[in-house]
């Protein structure tokens, strides 16, 4: 399926081109030669990013789920909510730490996860971020990035499609081949 062209409101992104980028981040973060302790990805967008980078740097994935764009099908941002919590498969967070998402787009989230951490965790030495996509209007300058988008378009990325999919429609979406 081809995508529709980008433009400065659009960004459309395929599952290939998705993968590539998350690949082009961990080159970056690499090429840097920072060392890190860990991963905390920012959960729903950042998961499979964190989870790609833990794999390939092989260091422990810690997930924080937050929530700011849940109206409309996730296309309206509303209040930011991030969870008390922090999972993550190996001891603590602590150390250095490499804060991931898919995109930094207000800074709002970034801003307030890093007061988050400072309170929660202050085992935290140091403490970078990164990202796929940085938007031009943001207040904050992630430490690394794949693609700067100075005209903030809406990011298309592939598994938005799940969003407004439920249950019941699965199989006749699955009939059609629609993906």
């Amino acid at each position: 399926m081809s995508l529709p062209a980008n433009t400065d409101r659009d960004h459309w992104v395929s599952w290939d081109q998705y993968h590539e980028l998350i690949e082009r981040l961990a080159l970056i973060v690499h090429e840097s030669g920072w060392k890190f302790d860990k991963i905390l990805c920012l959960a729903r967008g950042g998961v499979r990013v964190g989870d790609v980078l833990s794999r390939i740097f092989d260091v422990p994935l810690g997930i924080l789920a937050t929530s700011s764009y849940r109206e409309a099908a996730g296309t309206v941002q509303g209040q930011l909510d991030i969870a008390q919590f922090i999972t993550i498969t190996r001891g603590t967070i602590d150390g250095k730490v490499l804060l991931v998402d898919d995109m930094v787009d207000t800074g709002l989230t970034f801003s307030r996860v890093r007061d988050h951490l400072v309170h929660q965790c202050p085992a935290i030495e140091e403490l970078r971020t990164a990202v796929l996509w940085w938007k031009g209007h943001s207040q904050a300058i992630p430490d690394y990035y794949v693609e700067k988008l100075p005209t903030n378009p809406w990011i298309h990325q592939p598994f938005e499609d799940y969003d407004s999919i439920r249950p019941h429609q699965l199989e006749s979406w699955l009939r059609k081949g629609t993906r």
